[in-house]
């Protein structure tokens, strides 16, 4: 069955203790679980630390399972999302070399799911990125499949900064992409975290790619978003994409959630739902951030039972 859960990196000021109790407390199944090395945030929602890769042992693992029992919430994925195709190697070497951690943190939690992006250096074509993919991914995924892990790409285009101007840096963005990722790396453990708020604004059907890549959907993400027209008209489709289009909580968007739960449904969806509260509205404080995660959390259980 479906679970409803929520991605940590919102609350960065809890501990895993903390995030587990409020996630048990408003009625949350799962928690997708920020993994950054500690360190200065490279970018918002980034760098936040709720399971320390580096410090991970058998006794730290006792002790957050301990946890995760007595508050009856599991974790849906571990989250990292950097750009291991980075122009910079020595960057991009780095943030490969922490995947990893990540995959392996996720073996030694038998959670099964590594969260985060395929890169792209965003002044190349997709051409080029894809040899760099050729060159860099197949090792990541034979290390995911030796520790029976999967890897869920998720497909945000991380195109809203003049740093990631002209082309963002993920290049997995599209059904059309995902569908040469796949053939090239036909592993059965490489697949997506699929957030439909990202194909919404890209102007991509969000229900049809479900039928397409259904065993290709190992996480999803709950995130909405709504396109103002009166903005596009101004800027064009060639501007960075928040001058015409804003993330919004589930239900105060565009997604029409029933729809695409339905299709996920229809294709026997069973892992986590984490809603990625991202909305500009419910940041002015911790509690405020809390209270999206609420009304998010009330929102999707019309659709999402556990």
């Amino acid at each position: 069955m479906m679970k409803l859960g929520f991605v940590s990196a919102i609350l960065p000021e809890l501990s895993f203790e903390e995030v587990v109790s409020f996630a048990a407390k408003e009625g949350f199944s799962c928690v997708e679980l920020a993994c950054w090395p500690h360190g200065k945030a490279e970018r918002r929602y980034a760098g936040v630390t709720h399971v320390d890769v580096d410090a991970l042992n058998a006794s730290e693992v006792a002790r957050l399972r301990k946890v995760l029992e007595e508050k009856k919430v599991s974790i849906s994925g571990l989250g990292y999302y950097p750009n291991p195709l980075d122009p910079d190697e020595k960057a991009a070497a780095y943030y490969r070399e922490h995947i990893k951690k990540v995959i392996n943190a996720a073996a030694m939690l038998s959670v099964g799911v590594m969260n985060t992006f395929i890169g792209r250096d965003p002044a190349k074509s997709v051409e080029d990125n894809f040899r760099r993919f050729a060159s860099v991914w197949p090792e990541i995924v034979s290390f995911a499949e030796s520790k029976k892990v999967k890897i869920a790409i998720e497909n945000c285009p991380m195109f809203f900064s003049q740093d990631e101007w002209p082309t963002g840096k993920n290049l997995a963005i599209s059904p059309s992409i995902w569908r040469r990722m796949f053939s090239e790396i036909p592993s059965k453990s490489f697949g997506l975290n699929l957030d439909p708020s990202h194909l919404l604004w890209q102007q991509i059907d969000y229900v049809k790619p479900v039928y397409e890549f259904a065993d290709r959907i190992f996480h999803v993400h709950v995130k909405d978003a709504k396109v103002r027209k009166d903005k596009l008209d101004d800027v064009g489709i060639l501007a960075t994409p928040l001058e015409y289009h804003a993330p919004k909580l589930p239900g105060l968007g565009e997604i029409q959630w029933g729809r695409f739960i339905s299709a996920l449904t229809d294709v026997g969806y069973q892992g986590g739902a984490c809603i990625e509260a991202e909305d500009r509205a419910f940041e002015d404080s911790l509690d405020s951030r809390k209270a999206a995660l609420v009304v998010s959390c009330r929102y999707m259980r019309q659709f999402v039972a556990a």
